[in-house]
């Protein structure tokens, strides 16, 4: 293929790509009652969310249907992004890019499950209890309430991602299994500061419900990047 043959398939992905985004985007649209009580779930039944603005509703059930439509559509964007780069690449670093694929999108998913069913209803009962002085009431909107969800989502998914990585380095010899387990010390460490980042509760309990599903995620690092 030409360069410009190979331009008008890449577009021809990105255009694929965002119909199907957009398509379901419209059916997370249509189907606000049933999204947005799976997004509102978490919160316990004593906290009232509140709107502020004018437009603040239809705003955020755009806003929540487009990132619903995106996580749908995933799994289709990269099939094509794959396909497309797969023609360019030798069988054995297609498996790679295929095991790469596979198993980020898998860690990514299940940061973000372990973010919506654990860490989120926990930080939410805090944040949203919480008050320096019985004068100063909480009135928590509903975007506030999206944003944390999603910021939370984000940066354990991201968290989730560490054996993926490991492994990765581990195959361009970047990194090594001997390696992490001299800094198991130092490594618990940071995640017990990230962990206490991520959830700004006061319980040992929470703490720990954090930390040790991510120090667990070291210790598979470390037999990832062994192999």
């Amino acid at each position: 293929m030409t360069f410009g043959e190979h331009l008008d398939e890449l577009r021809g992905v990105i255009i694929r790509c965002l119909v199907v985004t957009l398509l379901f985007m419209i059916v997370a649209f249509i189907f606000k009652d049933e999204v947005f009580a799976v997004i509102l779930r978490p919160k316990d039944e004593a906290l009232q969310l509140i709107n502020t603005a004018v437009t603040g509703q239809f705003v955020t059930h755009m806003m929540v249907s487009f990132y619903v439509g995106l996580i749908a559509a995933m799994p289709y964007i990269l099939y094509e992004a794959f396909h497309f780069v797969a023609p360019g690449l030798y069988e054995q670093e297609r498996r790679l890019a295929l095991r790469l694929i596979g198993s980020s999108y898998v860690m990514f998913a299940a940061g973000v499950a372990f973010t919506y069913f654990v860490i989120f209803p926990f930080t939410l009962r805090f944040l949203a209890h919480y008050q320096v002085s019985s004068d100063v009431c909480n009135l928590i909107s509903l975007e506030s309430y999206i944003d944390t969800l999603t910021m939370l989502s984000l940066m354990m998914g991201a968290v989730f991602e560490l054996p993926v990585v490991s492994w990765l380095l581990g195959r361009f010899g970047l990194l090594t299994a001997d390696r992490m387990r001299r800094y198991r010390r130092p490594a618990l460490l940071a995640i017990v500061v990230v962990a206490a980042v991520i959830t700004p509760t006061s319980d040992a309990f929470t703490l720990m419900l954090v930390s040790v599903p991510i120090y667990l995620l070291y210790e598979v690092s470390i037999l990832v990047t062994r192999k």
